[in-house]
């Protein structure tokens, strides 16, 4: 059985964007596809409706672009475990209101028992200050927090050695 990867919708924004003017967001672009491309077929992707939710969000093309990515991935389930887990991080990590979809998808991720969520969300997501706190108190509720990363973090030839 591969690895579990939920994908954040990030990572789904960066593969269907236009190339960008932006060195730092052409680079996470570049990276983005060639992960997709060499490395993706290693794991089982998931997403869950609250990805979908955020990828019908803004241009319509853009929208249409993102949602046909996200078509070809699994769906798990916003569990009420996820929902309740979400609640105790926002209290207990003082997270702050706009972060709530950002808790969401980390709980979801934890509570359907994921390997590794993949992200370029690097404020409330994938942000070394906060994986202390947050693997805390996952961990104080019965679950692993999986590894949170971004696409360069998660290639090598790990998958060659025997």
């Amino acid at each position: 059985m591969n690895p579990k990867i939920y994908v954040e919708t990030s990572i789904i924004s960066y593969l269907a964007a236009r190339p960008s003017r932006d060195v730092v967001a052409l680079a996470k672009q570049q990276i983005t596809i060639e992960w997709w491309n060499n490395f993706r077929n290693h794991f089982d992707l998931y997403i869950s409706q609250l990805v979908i939710e955020e990828a019908e969000r803004g241009d319509k093309d853009a929208a249409d672009k993102r949602l046909e990515i996200a078509e070809e991935l699994q769906i798990t389930d916003i569990s009420e475990n996820a929902l309740e887990l979400a609640k105790i991080i926002m209290q207990k990590a003082n997270m702050p209101k706009k972060a709530e979809n950002d808790v969401l998808h980390i709980a979801i991720a934890a509570t359907q028992k994921m390997d590794y969520l993949l992200t370029w969300n690097n404020k409330h997501i994938a942000n070394a200050m906060i994986q202390k706190i947050l693997r805390e108190i996952v961990s104080e509720c019965g679950y692993d927090l999986p590894v949170i990363c971004t696409p360069n973090e998660l290639t090598g030839d790990i998958y060659d050695t025997p």
